[in-house]
């Protein structure tokens, strides 16, 4: 006997759900932070968190977003 119609579609559109919610995963774990820098002359160069370099940028970063976080609103 045939499946429904509307089974085979739906079997489909949850394997692409599946197939989706899988791919995200696997993002979510092999990104890594980083800092990202720009130059005037427009070149860029990324800075791992792991990094010498990238680690005192984190650091000044996180400094400065704590001091623009206690300005007072207007």
């Amino acid at each position: 006997m045939p499946p429904k119609p509307h089974r085979v579609l739906l079997d489909r559109v949850s394997g692409y759900a599946d197939e989706a919610a899988a791919y995200v995963r696997r993002r979510r774990v092999a990104r890594q932070p980083f800092a990202r820098l720009y130059y005037t002359e427009g070149r860029a160069s990324n800075q791992a968190a792991d990094s010498r370099f990238g680690a005192e940028l984190f650091t000044v970063a996180g400094r400065l977003i704590e001091v623009a976080g206690k300005r007072p609103k207007s």
